[in-house]
C-alpha cells in the first residue's frame, strides 16, 4: 500500500513539476523574443516529455534498463494509439502537408530506429538488444537533426506571424517568477522521479512481474498525462493540429533524446523488451503513417481514432495476460 502512495505522489511531483518547468520556460522565451510555433515545437513539445526522460533517466543511472526503455516504448504506443486515438474520437486531426511529407515519417523513422535496436540480436549476431553508448550518442545526434529541421523548417510560418498572434493575449511572468517556476519544477522533477521509479520497481517485484511490464503500461500510462491532457484540450479548442504536432514532438523526443541521454549514461540491455511491444510501436507508427495517405481527405477521423484506442485496449490486454 505504501508503494502504491509513493508512486502517486512521485507522479504528482514529476507532472506538477513539468507543468511549471514548462510554463517558466516559455515565459522567458516569450520575453527572448521566440514565436509561440518555436516555443511548441521546441520547449513545450520536450517539456511534455519530461516526466518519462526523469523516469528513464533515473531508472539509467540505478541501472534498471528495463523501465528506462519499457517507459519509452510503452509511452510511443499510449500516445500514439490512446491520446491521438481518443483525440480523434472528440475531433478529427487535421493534417498539413508538413505532417504528411515531414513530420509523421519523422516519427515512422525514430520508431524504426528503435526496433532495429530490439533486433540486433538476429541482425548482427549479439548475444542479447542493447542500446550501448555509441547507439546512444547515434540517436542523440538524430534528435539534433530533428531539432534543426524543427526550427529551419518553421521559418515561414514564424515571419507569417503578426506581432499580435506573437503576443499572445495572456500576461508573461516576469524573470524572476518564471525563474522561480523552473527551479521548482526541476525539484519536483528529480525527488519526484526518483521516488516514481523505486516505488514501481517495488510494485513489481511485490506483483512477481517484470519491470518492464510495469513499465510499458502503469509508468507509461503515469509518464504520458502532460501528453493526454494537452491534446484533449487542444481538441476541445479544435486546434488539433497542435494535438498532432505534441504528440509527433513528444514521441520522436522520447525514442531520440531519452534513450540516446539514457543509453549515454549507462548502455541498456533491452532484455525485458517483448517483441508485442515493437511490434505495436511499428504498427502503431505505420497506421498514422497509412492514414495521412488514405481517402485523400488529410485528417484523421472519428473511424480512425475508434480503431487506435481499440488496438490499445487490445495491446494491454494482450500484455496483460502474458504475465
Amino acid at each position: 500500500m505504501i508503494d502504491i502512495l509513493l508512486l502517486i505522489v512521485g507522479l504528482v511531483l514529476i507532472l506538477t513539476g513539468a507543468n511549471y518547468l514548462v510554463d517558466g520556460a516559455s515565459a522567458i522565451a516569450k520575453r527572448a523574443g521566440l514565436s509561440d510555433f518555436i516555443i511548441g515545437m521546441t520547449i513545450v513539445g520536450i517539456g511534455t516529455s519530461t516526466p518519462e526522460m526523469v523516469v528513464s533517466f533515473a531508472s539509467a543511472i540505478k541501472g534498471n534498463a528495463d523501465i528506462a526503455v519499457g517507459n519509452v516504448l510503452g509511452s510511443n504506443i499510449f500516445n500514439t494509439l490512446m491520446i491521438l486515438g481518443a483525440t480523434a474520437l472528440f475531433s478529427p486531426i487535421r493534417l498539413t502537408s508538413n505532417n504528411i511529407k515531414k513530420d509523421i515519417p519523422f516519427a515512422l523513422l525514430a520508431a524504426f530506429v528503435l526496433c532495429t535496436f530490439g533486433c540486433s540480436t538476429w541482425l548482427d549476431g549479439t548475444a542479447v538488444n542493447t542500446i550501448t553508448r555509441v547507439g546512444g550518442i547515434l540517436l542523440l545526434s538524430l534528435f539534433g537533426v530533428f531539432m534543426a529541421y524543427t526550427i529551419y523548417s518553421s521559418g515561414s510560418q514564424e515571419a507569417s506571424n503578426t506581432p499580435d498572434e506573437l503576443s499572445g493575449s495572456k500576461k508573461t511572468a516576469p524573470i524572476w517568477l518564471a525563474s522561480l517556476m523552473i527551479l521548482g519544477g526541476l525539484c519536483g522533477l528529480v525527488f519526484g522521479g526518483d521516488m516514481f521509479v523505486n516505488a514501481a520497481s517495488a510494485i513489481a517485484k511485490s506483483l512477481g512481474v517484470s519491470d518492464a511490464v510495469i513499465a510499458v503500461t502503469i509508468v507509461a500510462g503515469g509518464t504520458s498525462l502532460p501528453e493526454l491532457a494537452s491534446c484533449l484540450v487542444a481538441a476541445y479548442k479544435k486546434n488539433t493540429d497542435q494535438a498532432l504536432g505534441n504528440v509527433i514532438g513528444s514521441n520522436v523526443s522520447n525514442i531520440f533524446l531519452i534513450l540516446g541521454g539514457s543509453a549515454t549514461i549507462h548502455p541498456l540491455v533491452m532484455a525485458g523488451t517483448k517483441p508485442l511491444d515493437l511490434i505495436t510501436l511499428m504498427v502503431s507508427s505505420l497506421l498514422i503513417f497509412l492514414f495521412a495517405f488514405t481517402f485523400k481527405k488529410k485528417q484523421i477521423d472519428r473511424i480512425e481514432g475508434a480503431l487506435l484506442v481499440c488496438l490499445y485496449i487490445a495491446f494491454v490486454v494482450l500484455t496483460l495476460k502474458s504475465l
